[in-house]
């Protein structure tokens, strides 16, 4: 499984979770809303971790920076 998220990308995913579960912690989030969310959360993880996105994957998206090999 190659790559195919950049460092942005995980972080702002690694982000939007953190926001997600203090809402969530603080009661601000409730009811079905909060379940979608958490699960949502957990996903970003997950890949933010991994560094590897399956919908990414499958639309043939990637925001990892390609590096170029040059030959002399």
């Amino acid at each position: 499984m190659k790559k195919n998220m950049g460092s942005t990308d995980r972080i702002i995913r690694l982000i939007v979770a953190a926001i997600i579960a203090v809402l969530y912690f603080a009661g601000i989030l409730t009811g079905s809303v909060s379940t979608v969310l958490l699960i949502v959360a957990f996903i970003f993880v997950a890949t933010s971790l991994v560094g590897f996105c399956p919908l990414y994957g499958i639309l043939g998206l990637s925001t990892c920076p390609r590096t170029t090999k040059h030959h002399d």
